[in-house]
């Protein structure tokens, strides 16, 4: 899958998640819980798009630790979902899984990253420290 393909598929992700939370029974608990998968899954897509856009390796490093914590979230309330029983359908499954395997692929992604680029010396080596 090249990055194109991921682009879509995050921003498919985010469409995905609106339209099935638009079929999730309205309560006082799904209304809170929808806004914030809302926010997480559309983060994952926004900053996946920035991270393309990174200006160095370690911006787009940062940028991919959110797109990371953000599936992990969407992943989050998504099983809220389930586990509180206010869906059980088919579609929150399908949504569940998409979410679980851009996880693994931005966790993948990452680790890839942290190898190329050397997180273990944040201080440029021309910055001077005083005292």
């Amino acid at each position: 899958m090249n990055r194109d393909d991921l682009n879509a598929r995050t921003m498919r992700f985010c469409v995905d998640v609106i339209k099935y939370l638009e079929t999730v029974p309205k309560s006082n608990a799904t209304m809170v819980i929808q806004r914030q998968l809302i926010r997480s899954s559309s983060s994952v897509a926004a900053n996946y798009r920035a991270a393309r856009r990174g200006r160095s390796p370690r911006e787009y490093f940062a940028k991919l630790s959110i797109v990371v914590e953000e599936a992990d979230e969407s992943l989050f309330w998504l099983d809220l979902i389930k586990e509180a029983k206010l869906d059980t359908s088919n579609n929150l499954i399908r949504i569940t899984q998409e979410a679980t395997e851009l996880l693994y692929i931005f966790s993948a992604s990452r680790k890839t990253a942290k190898s190329r680029i050397s997180l273990n010396h944040p201080i440029s080596p021309n910055h001077q420290i005083t005292k």
